[in-house]
């Protein structure tokens, strides 16, 4: 049930990673780095997130369905108040200065969340994916504190949404990838000089979606791409539930969008 990335798998070494694995090293139950919440690595998936430093690192846990393992850098001073907390001092503050270092961490990973779904637009179903992150996304090389989510995706041919009701115009280079009926994630061009597409969102585990949705995508052969800040759109249990989210989101201008074509079946 514990998750060990490739990228904390090459920090932490491979004995290390198989003796996780096999639980040796594994805690039962532990605070989940992201919600705070309680988890049990025997019961639920568990991503292991390696937070480094300059000098010192730690290896915590969160659920999977929180964040997905990965390594997080984080100041030294931030470490080593973790360090406090995990050897019990008493004063309580490096438990703070761990939670600080965990919500820092997560924007600048750019963790972000994914709601599939189908639009109605001009009378026809369409497939549709929602992006939104779990907080505000900085722009690299800088701290923040602002959110540049959406000046970023129209940098790269995003175009703002005033109207659902109309179909977002088509990106280049940009596809969605489903594979065995599952959604996989959604690739961005090549850095310059490299031939094959990257990943600019993966999912930790591929995504099912309804019979529904796989049809129009496999019949139309382009899914609606959809993004939002942080806490504009939500997780909606229901299609028309998230329509009036996007319509919402539309109407504050908070709404970028692309048409992508589909890779896989």
């Amino acid at each position: 049930m514990l998750d060990v990335s490739d990228a904390v798998r090459a920090e932490i070494g491979d004995e290390e990673a198989a003796r996780l694995l096999a639980g040796e090293n594994a805690p039962g139950s532990y605070d989940c780095t992201s919600c705070r919440n309680p988890g049990d690595t025997q019961r639920e998936r568990t991503s292991t997130v390696l937070f480094m430093g300059e000098e010192t690192a730690i290896l915590a846990f969160a659920h999977a369905s929180c964040v997905p393992s990965q390594v997080v850098t984080v100041s030294e001073e931030q470490l080593q108040g973790a360090v406090a907390t995990i050897t019990g001092d008493p004063s309580g503050a490096g438990e703070a200065d761990f939670a600080a270092a965990a919500a820092d961490a997560e924007p600048r990973q750019a963790v972000l969340g994914v709601t599939c779904g189908q639009v109605l637009i001009d009378d026809t179903l369409h497939p549709a994916v929602v992006v939104e992150p779990t907080g505000p996304i900085a722009r690299p090389g800088t701290d923040g504190p602002g959110d540049d989510f959406l000046p970023l995706l129209i940098e790269q041919g995003f175009r703002p949404v005033t109207d659902v009701a109309v179909p977002p115009e088509p990106i280049e280079g940009w596809s969605v990838l489903l594979a065995m009926g599952k959604l996989h994630g959604i690739l961005q061009p090549s850095p310059e000089g490299a031939t094959q597409p990257t990943s600019w969102w993966q999912a930790h585990q591929p995504l099912e979606v309804t019979e529904g949705w796989r049809h129009a995508a496999n019949r139309r052969h382009t899914v609606l791409v959809y993004a939002s800040p942080a806490g504009t759109i939500g997780q909606q249990p229901r299609e028309d539930l998230l329509r009036e989210a996007l319509e919402k989101a539309a109407a504050g201008g908070t709404l970028v969008a692309a048409a992508m074509p589909l890779a896989g079946t």
